[in-house]
């Protein structure tokens, strides 16, 4: 993928990035893998409370059913086309299985239209194809792992990440991830070779509010541009310094670097985090 560059033909313009789409070779999604229309929420929850700020809007998207668990052992599979994903950064791979079933997975940096792919432990070392991590050799890069065997893929999912296997020992292998943080998986739980593909979606620059919007992401206010009944940062004669310990979220709980993790259950599991605390 390559990042495009807009002529300043507006003040929205100027600055302004976009990709590509050079990898894309199918414009519209598999009739067949197109799930149920999912309701938005709008930052809702089930009581109707606002439970994530700044959501809302936004463009009409098309759920695709995407095969993260990979669980067609020794079937090979044709990549037909790569395609675009409105709900994530990744973007997807169709594959043709030779006994004539269709599934979408995430489609890996390198890998192309017409190669093949498969899964399980008999499958080679290579990119697009998944393996328990007890078959994948010290030093690859690994995506889409599981944390529960036969659950599907749950980390190092978006676009351009990769994890790397470290060590292995007894039951368990050792993973550094994206982040940095060093974490034990069990050797059973399957990973997918390679980095995620569209590295580039970083780079991209929206440049303008109306792309946010697309996005279903809305205006944030600041805390010191309210008043103090809704912002511990609000308030004062003209413009003040948060003038406490520390910044606050709106309901005056610390923020930038407070820990809110509390998950003893796999705490043993992390050899380092990823603030290397």
């Amino acid at each position: 993928m390559a990042v495009k560059q807009f002529k300043p033909t507006s003040p929205g313009r100027r600055g302004s990035s976009g990709a590509s789409f050079d990898e894309i070779t199918k414009k519209t999604p598999e009739r067949s893998l197109i799930g149920e229309p999912r309701k938005r929420q709008a930052g809702r929850n089930n009581l109707g409370r606002i439970t994530t700020r700044h959501r809302g809007g936004g463009s009409k998207r098309l759920l695709r059913i995407i095969d993260f668990r990979r669980d067609k052992a020794g079937v090979p599979g044709r990549v037909a086309a790569i395609e675009y994903d409105p709900n994530r950064s990744a973007r997807l791979a169709l594959i043709h299985y030779v006994d004539g079933e269709k599934r979408y997975i995430l489609a890996p940096n390198g890998l192309r239209v017409s190669d093949t792919v498969m899964a399980g432990p008999t499958a080679e070392v290579r990119v697009g194809n998944t393996l328990p991590l007890s078959s994948i050799p010290t030093g690859t890069a690994v995506h889409n792992i599981e944390l529960t065997a036969g659950k599907g893929g749950q980390m190092v999912r978006s676009a351009g990440a990769a994890a790397q296997v470290m060590a292995k020992e007894g039951d368990y292998c050792l993973l550094r991830l994206p982040s940095g943080e060093m974490r034990q998986v069990r050797v059973e739980c399957q990973a997918t070779i390679g980095q995620v593909g569209n590295t580039d979606h970083g780079n991209i620059k929206l440049g303008k509010a109306g792309r946010s919007r697309h996005r279903g992401r809305r205006p944030q206010v600041r805390g010191v541009a309210m008043n103090p009944n809704d912002h511990p940062h609000g308030g004062g004669e003209g413009k003040a310094p948060i003038g406490m310990p520390g910044p606050k979220t709106p309901w005056g709980k610390p923020t930038l670097g407070y820990r809110t993790r509390n998950n003893k259950a796999t705490d043993r599991y992390i050899v380092r985090r990823r603030n290397k605390r």
